[in-house]
């Protein structure tokens, strides 16, 4: 009889074999890469279990398990971290809102935890992960510039509109809200959130919401939908761009969805290109 193979929670000690697995591909493993390079592999620095799959000083797939589940694993190893990390999620449950990643990852295991964890708000299996690393194409919009602290409760409804609009479900459905409210500051204090704010109004609106010291990760693009189709997505995302690669790293990658074939023809326009596939199961 086959044994499933089991995933163990990973500790400081880990480390090294953790980062010499996401260095394997840094765009797609941006958003845990960056999680370890500013916390270690530690659950309680963290703030969420890093489960992994492998012996000794080789790993071949990690998971991390926190508001998002996010696996990433080696090629070859997907269906066998697949059935390892489902064990483990099934036994403690469903605490994520969101299973994203590499779809080679994400679609096995979803596979697994369907039966106990479904049906899903949203299954988004075609997501092309994009990326850059020489300067936009376009001529960037200079009026896209860093949010300013004073100005949270100008980008807020821009970003609650975005969320919204792209996840189906307002953020402000929980604890009324702050949780989302604190996020969205962290990232204007961080200098990651950038906007064109023009008399009060957001035109147009990204945040750099994962970084390593590789690759960052866009997030967030919203443009108001009065102003859409007048080109202001792709002049703004060429700023973003060119903040990015001067002031955060020299990669920069998003995910976007499909079925958005303005939002790719957009980031076309940008110079950014294809560079694998993510996949999302939103509950």
């Amino acid at each position: 009889m086959l044994r499933t193979p089991t995933a163990r929670v990973l500790d400081e000690g880990d480390e090294p074999a953790v980062r010499r697995l996401l260095a394997t591909d840094p765009v797609a493993a941006c958003v845990i890469a960056g999680r370890v390079e500013a916390a270690g592999t530690g659950a309680r620095a963290l703030g969420a279990p890093l489960w992994g799959l492998g012996t000794g000083r080789s790993l071949e797939a990690v998971c991390l398990a926190g508001a998002n589940l996010i696996p990433f694993a080696a090629p070859g190893a997907e269906r066998t971290a697949a059935a390892a990390f489902a064990e483990r999620a099934r036994r403690a449950g469903r605490r994520c809102s969101t299973i994203v990643g590499p779809a080679a990852a994400v679609d096995p295991l979803w596979q697994l935890l369907a039966p106990a964890w479904g049906p899903a708000r949203d299954h988004r299996p075609r997501q092309p992960l994009l990326a850059m690393e020489g300067p936009p194409s376009v001529p960037p919009e200079p009026r896209v510039r860093p949010v300013r602290p004073a100005e949270i409760d100008t980008l807020l409804p821009a970003a609650v509109a975005m969320f919204t609009e792209e996840v189906g479900v307002s953020p402000l459905r929980v604890d009324g809200g702050a949780g989302y409210r604190a996020r969205v500051a962290d990232l204007v204090r961080a200098g990651q959130s950038l906007a064109w704010i023009e008399h009060g109004e957001v035109l147009f609106k990204a945040e750099i919401g994962a970084v390593s010291r590789s690759v960052c990760q866009v997030q967030g693009v919203w443009v108001a939908p009065a102003h859409r189709g007048k080109g202001i997505g792709t002049a703004g995302m060429a700023a973003v761009v060119e903040y990015a690669r001067a002031a955060i790293a020299p990669v920069v990658s998003l995910y976007v969805n499909d079925f958005n074939a303005a939002a790719r023809a957009s980031y076309a326009r940008v110079g950014f290109t294809e560079v694998g596939r993510f996949a999302s199961v939103l509950f």
